[in-house]
């Protein structure tokens, strides 16, 4: 393979989604997660040296999402336009019921990995 010549797609690849069709994603991912929860809140998560700017939504239950946004007035514009509070997650810091959802995933993660590994013992 040359220096400068480019590798041939895998078959079955697809092209990364364009700018614009990534942001019609990411609001339509939102709109829908807004839909199907009770009591979400956006907080806008900054730039750090290992991630992009990005905005988090968190339902009542605890259950999050998060994606890139491109800066902080479009993190504003997408959830002040779904109609739901928004924070900047430096000044508010992380809702407990977060922190919560994310230790009841991890849970029943480790109960299904230990039911698992018992039924392939029993078998």
């Amino acid at each position: 393979m040359g220096l400068f010549t480019r590798r041939k797609r895998a078959p079955g690849a697809t092209a990364a989604p364009s700018p614009r069709e990534a942001q019609t994603a990411t609001r339509a991912h939102f709109r829908e997660f807004v839909r199907t929860r009770v009591g979400v809140e956006a907080f806008i998560e900054p730039v750090t040296s290992s991630t992009p700017m990005t905005l988090v939504l968190i339902a009542t239950s605890g259950e999050w999402t998060r994606r890139r946004v491109p800066d902080g007035k479009t993190a504003t514009e997408i959830a002040r336009s779904m109609g739901i509070p928004v924070y900047d997650v430096h000044r508010t810091g992380y809702p407990q019921r977060m922190r919560d959802w994310n230790s009841r995933q991890s849970i029943l993660a480790k109960r299904e990995r230990l039911a698992r590994m018992r039924g392939l013992q029993d078998s």
